[in-house]
């Protein structure tokens, strides 16, 4: 019997493959994939805390103060003092960033339709739903601790 491709494998070069294009039809605009997913998790959490959009985006607070750093001297994003915890900010974007914003979707759309180019609407929303079971799956797993079964009982 032929081997298959091993699903884990595949689905981690498709991922990847996604952000590559999409990095691909972005380069132009001078902004790197990390500061596009920042922009893209404000466009939908304006007011968000500091550390908490680095949960979001999972990256080290250091990292993401690095880049907020670089985008606020752009003037993409604001910090905004917390009124209740002097020590935080809250971030906010700039009206510089939402034509970014707009470039993106587009972006984005274009990179997704070349990506389901033959496949069916139908198919498309089934993959969708059955990448989003996986997902939960993964996350409950996630929270249980990894147990080796042939070691526990072998």
């Amino acid at each position: 019997m032929p081997s298959s491709p091993n699903i884990s494998f595949v689905l981690h070069d498709v991922a990847r493959l996604l952000r590559k294009r999409f990095e691909q039809r972005s380069r132009a605009s001078g902004l790197t994939r990390a500061q596009w997913q920042v922009l893209a998790f404000l466009s939908l959490h304006e007011g968000i805390h500091q550390n908490k959009l680095a949960d979001l985006i999972e990256i080290v607070p250091i990292t993401l103060a690095r880049l907020l750093d670089k985008m606020e001297a752009r003037g993409f994003i604001e910090r905004r003092p917390d009124p209740v915890d002097r020590r935080a900010w809250l971030l906010y974007l700039k009206p510089r960033a939402r034509p970014l914003l707009e470039i993106m979707r587009g972006n984005g759309q274009k990179t997704r339709d070349e990506a389901f180019a033959g496949l069916s609407s139908e198919t498309q929303q089934h993959l969708l739903q059955t990448l989003s079971l996986i997902k939960s799956n993964l996350l409950a797993a996630c929270t249980q601790p990894a147990v080796d079964r042939e070691k526990v009982h072998g």
